[in-house]
């Protein structure tokens, strides 16, 4: 847990150093492997000792965490993933990286992920795939591939993605790590080259619940560079006699048998009320995602024409990236006048106010993160069959609430991840439940 290592550093047990070098040690060595890393930060050892130096330290003193390349780091190379931008050195840091850096975190480097988030496997990275540390033949899930990866491989102390319909908890499920995306707004977007501004949130990946807790209470908050953010206060929940609403899917058996076995081990031990529950528009999830990204992904895209930031992107980038920049463009036209964007919103608050409802019943609605096991490397699937990966996450997203995905445990020797939901700024309650969770192994 972090919360060890931080009494070790502060104890002067173990230096920000030595912790700094064993990481860079350890990638330098094994990410030739998995290439979850795609840029080192040249100056991370003497960051280590110069925290090493303060007589007071700040809440993160000495741990190194890994970011997904799509987070602006100033001076570090935050290319997406992508040739369009293979060069470009950020010019400022996100908020989030100024919120780490103010408690002493250190930036080890930049992590592979699929290219400008465009994907749910990690096979679409223009500087070849991450593997799963766990499954080596297998996808580790996107779009936050290298930075499961880098918690999963023990790259890092944490480390940060983004998550638009499942891209942090797709792959923490895979990868068997803990990723939590919070409330849409309570972590600031200031520094992240988004995929869909409507859905886009920042959150934590880690070892378990507790350590995402700890980097979730620093990073989130108001921003007022981000008009989006917003402070959420909420009183203490307590955790006992909760109702849970288990989701209906059509998750792969075995993985629905292996939640229905976690989530009744726990909430016997727990006394937790559980119910079986079908909401009416989650089989709406997909169809209605693809167009809110498409266009939001399609309009974000209109700074890159080699003007300013590198290539120009319909030049330069790959076959899925240039799907949505084309879908995008598409749906935009002006014969169309917005109709399907709009149409797209429309069931997006739908879904929205199904969930809320939901919640005046339930305290926690529980699900498989995924609906299948990941496919092998360089295995040929559908599109239809990619898309669905996020067919459980993207619920979350539309409907602005906070998800986890937390392990399950394994089948054929493959993490499988379950995913809990709360309602709107319920995160910390979430998060609460989630440590109960992870309890009974």
């Amino acid at each position: 847990m972090i919360s060890q290592k931080l009494t070790q550093i502060k104890q002067g047990k173990l230096t920000a150093e030595q912790n700094i070098s064993n990481f860079l040690n350890q990638i330098k060595t094994q990410d030739k492997e998995i290439n979850a890393v795609l840029h080192l930060n040249p100056n991370a050892l003497q960051q280590a000792k110069e925290i090493d130096k303060k007589p007071k330290k700040g809440k993160l003193a000495g741990l190194g965490v890994i970011i997904k390349s799509n987070i602006n780091v100033k001076d570090l190379i935050t290319n997406c993933a992508s040739n369009t931008l293979k060069d470009y050195k950020a010019t400022y840091n996100a908020t989030v990286i100024e919120k780490l850096l103010a408690e002493d975190a250190i930036i080890l480097g930049m992590a592979n992920m699929d290219e400008f988030a465009s994907g749910s496997s990690g096979e679409t990275s223009a500087f070849k795939p991450t593997k799963n540390p766990k499954a080596l033949d297998r996808i580790p899930g996107g779009s936050s591939s290298g930075s499961a990866a880098s918690v999963s491989a023990d790259f890092c102390d944490f480390a940060l993605g983004s998550d638009t319909g499942g891209s942090i908890r797709n792959p923490a499920s895979h990868c068997g790590v803990v990723g939590f995306k919070p409330t849409y707004g309570t972590v600031s977007r200031y520094g992240l080259i988004d995929l869909s501004m409507s859905l886009d949130q920042i959150g934590p990946l880690t070892k378990n619940t507790e350590d995402a807790e700890l980097v979730y209470n620093i990073i989130k908050g108001k921003d007022k560079k981000d008009a989006s953010s917003i402070n959420i206060i909420n009183p203490q929940k307590p955790t006992t006699n909760i109702k849970i609403g288990i989701l209906n899917t059509n998750a792969d058996p075995e993985i629905q048998k292996l939640i229905q076995e976690k989530i009744k081990t726990i909430s016997q031990k727990n006394n937790y009320k559980t119910q079986d529950i079908t909401l009416t528009y989650t089989n709406l999830g997909i169809q209605t995602y693809y167009p809110i990204n498409y266009t939001e992904f399609f309009s974000g895209t209109r700074k890159f024409d080699g003007r300013k930031y590198g290539k120009k992107i319909e030049d330069s980038c790959g076959e899925e990236v240039l799907r949505r920049i084309l879908g995008g463009q598409e749906i935009s036209k002006a014969e169309y006048k917005g109709k399907y964007y709009r149409r797209a919103l429309r069931a997006k608050k739908i879904i929205e106010q199904e969930f809320q409802d939901a919640f005046k019943k339930f305290d926690i609605i529980i699900s498989p993160t995924v609906p299948r096991l990941p496919h092998k490397l360089k295995e040929k699937i559908s599109l239809e069959d990619m898309y669905n990966y996020d067919a459980l996450t993207v619920l979350a997203n539309l409907a602005e609430i906070p998800a986890i995905s937390i392990p399950a445990g394994t089948i054929e020797n493959i993490p499988v991840g379950i995913q809990l939901m709360a309602k709107k700024g319920d995160d910390n309650f979430l998060l609460q439940v989630a440590k109960e969770f992870e309890k009974w192994k």
